[in-house]
């Protein structure tokens, strides 16, 4: 069984930052690619970020500069760290990270989601 805890979301003015968090835990036996995802009222969810098990990362063209991810593997945490925050970044935000827990296949599990609204 495994259970992921997203924390971190908010109300931040424009320009803010804030900083997502995303643990795994449970009987994990690896864990590969995490992603971040985002889904704005009446609009896709679409691929914010992701990093690879070899700390390989890569970005939508609207965050680039302005958004980190990266994961601590001691802790089976992913983390979005947002800086110049714009109100078009409002949306739920879920990680998605690819994880085999003992005995069983490799997968993507889905985080509860956790509310970022950009507004003054």
């Amino acid at each position: 069984q495994v259970q992921l805890v997203e924390s971190g979301g908010g109300l931040v003015q424009p320009g803010g930052s804030l900083r997502l968090s995303c643990a795994a835990s449970g009987s994990i036996f690896r864990i590969n690619t995490m992603r971040w995802y985002r889904q704005a009222p009446g609009k896709e969810r679409e691929l914010v970020a992701l990093i690879t098990s070899g700390g390989i990362t890569n970005y939508t063209d609207s965050v680039k500069g302005r958004f980190t991810i990266s994961r601590d593997n001691a802790k089976n945490t992913v983390y979005l760290q947002m800086n110049s925050l714009k109100p078009e970044d409002t949306a739920v935000y879920y990680c998605n990270p690819d994880i085999a827990p003992y005995g069983s296949a490799l997968r993507g599990y889905w985080g509860q989601g956790t509310q970022v609204t950009v507004s003054s």
